[in-house]
């Protein structure tokens, strides 16, 4: 990233203020270095060689001291803001790249980009504090108080103002060499928390399986060795920041005697007035400061320049454009996939392949096949979360069959050509793992936690079972839950998961194997709660493994999956699937 990035101007708008008043009490702090150093020569000189007394220099101190707190009081505002900003700034920045990671969808996430949006979001750009605070307010001063103070000393005497400029450029030589090290010891450190932190969510997220199988032992240490990585990583990227500090610290100290040194001699020698010598000898230190700061505070913002980096190539990456047509009405729109294949990442194969299926309105729509067939694949094309790599889905509002050459102006659309937004208005989806926030049942099911509990909710409690629950929990529906459901069962999750769904007015219902890990008395209320689905006339798209779900369905698609086959036809190219042609390589209606 460089100094001052555009693309953080860009898609930080609170950074944009921040550098305009930075750049303004930059300009402020420059005015006031000079009239200080000004002042205090004007009021010391004379006093030393005698000319005048405390009574003739006082007003100058009263405005050296005013210059004092002016200078102090810019300082302060500088650096309210300065933390102002850089949370805003992060704060803006972690919800553009959480929201442009769910506009890439769950297969780019899927595909090892996930990590590295996770550290982004939690720990890596947190260390843009640091840029923020300390390295561009600097940057800005090296900008301003630098060239200022460096014209006056010009206007005051010519020998020191040319061992300043001869002398000066040697910081940034050394601060650049440096930087391109620190650069890269930072970006590795970044790579090895990233690494890290997925290494320790996989670790967490199997941990029950892995301890059920004995083998969590493996893992344990290969999260150490990350641990130590991380740690020698960081130990060396402190160490850089400390020896270049030496070394810059070193050039500055040396460049200011020198310039010290040469006017000493010329004081001595009668060359140089002692107003002239105090000025320029208070002048050099402010001229040295802002860059020396600069290479100082780098290497504390260089975390936070790597996360940065990170981040805008997550929101520079191109993605598919979004559709802009109006979603049908899906009481009446009728679900074609027409020869949908999806590549499956990381991996010579196709799941789901060649799938054909047609899911109507009011009726339960069965996804059956082996594990890694496709299935949860088939039901986020369906949801719009990802495009299929051959094939399409159609949206059927009108009557008889759909060929491949109908297009938007037809009696079908194509789901990619669909406002995004208004499409998922009409879907709801319910994974495996229910999303439960911290709070109360009332509130994670009716969206309220005011709301009134009425005859619709007690009558959808019952039909999924949630009623035994809410008896069983100490406040009933105002019983607090933790993040994630704690406190619940995973039975007793899907119940008020499903509540939820069965209280909201979406059309099409996503269940990913909802009774997985479920007892018989759960799955049972599991079973009840499509059944009322499909009795209120909504369209029900179940992936199902167990044999008591596909016998409630109306409709059952086999999905299969085929490997080695990377080459596919385009859909114009492959015959339609016609009446007599079973769907989906096998659709079994039931009536």
């Amino acid at each position: 990233m460089k100094p001052l990035d555009p693309r953080l101007l860009h898609h930080a708008r609170a950074a944009r203020r921040y550098i305009a008043l930075t750049a303004l009490t930059g300009f402020t702090t420059a005015a006031l270095v000079v009239a200080q150093a000004l002042l205090l020569s004007r009021a010391i000189s004379p006093v030393i060689e005698g000319r005048a007394g405390w009574a003739d220099v006082a007003h100058l101190v009263g405005w050296f001291m005013a210059v004092v707190a002016a200078r102090f009081g810019v300082l302060m505002v500088q650096e309210t803001f300065a933390h102002r900003a850089a949370r805003d700034v992060i704060t803006d920045l972690r919800a553009q790249v959480l929201a442009r990671a769910v506009e890439h969808g769950p297969r780019w996430l899927a595909d090892g980009h996930g990590a590295q949006v996770v550290t982004l979001a939690t720990r890596g750009l947190d260390d843009l504090e640091p840029y923020f605070v300390r390295y561009l307010p600097q940057l800005l001063l090296a900008a301003t108080v630098t060239p200022a103070s460096l014209l006056v000393v010009f206007g005051l005497d010519l020998v020191s103002a040319l061992i300043i400029t001869v002398t000066l450029p040697l910081i940034p030589v050394f601060m650049w060499l440096i930087g391109l090290l620190t650069q890269r010891f930072a970006a590795e450190k970044l790579l090895a928390m990233q690494r890290l932190g997925a290494q320790l969510l996989d670790l967490l997220a199997g941990l029950g399986t892995l301890k059920a199988l004995g083998r969590e032992h493996g893992p344990g240490r290969r999260v150490g060795e990350l641990g130590r990585a991380y740690t020698r990583t960081t130990m060396a990227t402190l160490r850089v920041a400390f020896l270049s500090g030496a070394v810059l610290e070193f050039l500055a100290s040396l460049s200011v005697a020198l310039v010290a040194v040469v006017i000493g001699t010329r004081l001595v020698a009668g060359n140089l007035d002692l107003t002239t010598g105090l000025a320029v000898l208070m002048l050099a230190p402010e001229i040295y400061k802002p860059i020396r700061e600069v290479g100082s505070q780098f290497h504390s913002s260089a975390d936070g320049v790597a996360a940065a980096e990170q981040a805008f190539a997550v929101l520079d990456r191109p993605i598919p454009p979004a559709g802009t047509a109006p979603a049908p009405d899906l009481r009446r729109t009728t679900i074609v996939l027409s020869g949908v294949g999806v590549a499956a990442p990381g991996r010579n194969t196709f799941a789901p392949w060649h799938l054909d299926a047609r899911i109507c309105p009011g009726r339960v729509v069965a996804l059956v096949g082996p594990s890694g067939a496709g299935k949860t694949t088939a039901a986020s094309v369906v949801l719009g979360l990802l495009r299929p790599d051959a094939g399409s889905v159609r949206l059927d509002s009108g009557a008889g069959e759909v060929s491949p050459d109908q297009g938007a102006g037809g009696l079908a659309i194509d789901l990619a050509d669909v406002d995004p937004a208004a499409w998922r208005a009409q879907v709801a989806w319910v994974p495996q793992r229910p999303v439960i926030l911290a709070g109360s049942v009332r509130e994670n099911v009716l969206g309220d936690a005011a709301a009134e509990i009425d005859a619709r909710a007690v009558a959808a409690a019952a039909a999924t079972g949630l009623t035994e629950v809410l008896a069983a929990l100490p406040a009933g529906w105002d019983t607090v839950l933790g993040q994630g459901g704690a406190g619940l069962s995973v039975g007793q999750r899907q119940r008020l998961a499903l509540t939820r769904t069965l209280l909201g007015d979406e059309q099409l219902v996503v269940l990913d194997e909802p009774t997985a890990h479920l007892d018989a008395a759960s799955e049972r209320f599991v079973l009840d709660a499509v059944a009322a689905l499909r009795e209120a006339g909504r369209t029900v798209l179940v992936i199902a493994h167990r044999a008591a779900v596909v016998a409630m369905a109306d409709d059952v698609v086999t999905v299969h999956s085929r490997a080695g086959v990377m080459d596919v036809p385009p859909l114009a190219d492959r015959a339609a699937p016609t009446a007599t042609q079973p769907a989906a390589e096998a659709v079994e209606a039931r009536p």
